[in-house]
């Protein structure tokens, strides 16, 4: 489960954040996942609650915002949406596909105090 490293990742983010700019609590989180990013919104969501505790983000909520997958099918030359990495392209059927977005993770914004 990446998830759980994922979150710890995420706590250490707010650590830095929390010294750089003198916050002592996090109330809730927006993270950004791509739909092809592979992390799963569920087990994210519980690792996040379970590094959390006894930190200075203990209780705090978790917003998830799920990015659409994005991709450049190389036969048709056209933008289109994707829902799996290895899919194929809704517009010809071609699995030339060059994935362009929805595969990143990246905390959006953060609620101190």
């Amino acid at each position: 489960m990446h998830e759980m490293s994922l979150a710890e990742s995420v706590l250490q983010l707010m650590e830095d954040a929390a010294r750089r700019d003198h916050f002592t609590k996090v109330t809730a989180v927006w993270l950004e996942i791509g739909q092809l990013s592979g992390v799963e919104p569920e087990a994210m969501l519980f690792c996040f609650d379970a590094v959390m505790r006894d930190s200075l983000a203990q209780g705090a909520r978790l917003e998830i915002i799920t990015l659409p997958g994005a991709g450049w099918c190389m036969a048709c030359a056209k933008t289109v949406p994707m829902t799996e990495v290895f899919g194929e392209c809704p517009h010809c059927g071609g699995y030339r596909l060059q994935v362009t977005g929805g595969t990143e993770m990246r905390v959006k914004e953060l609620e101190v105090s």
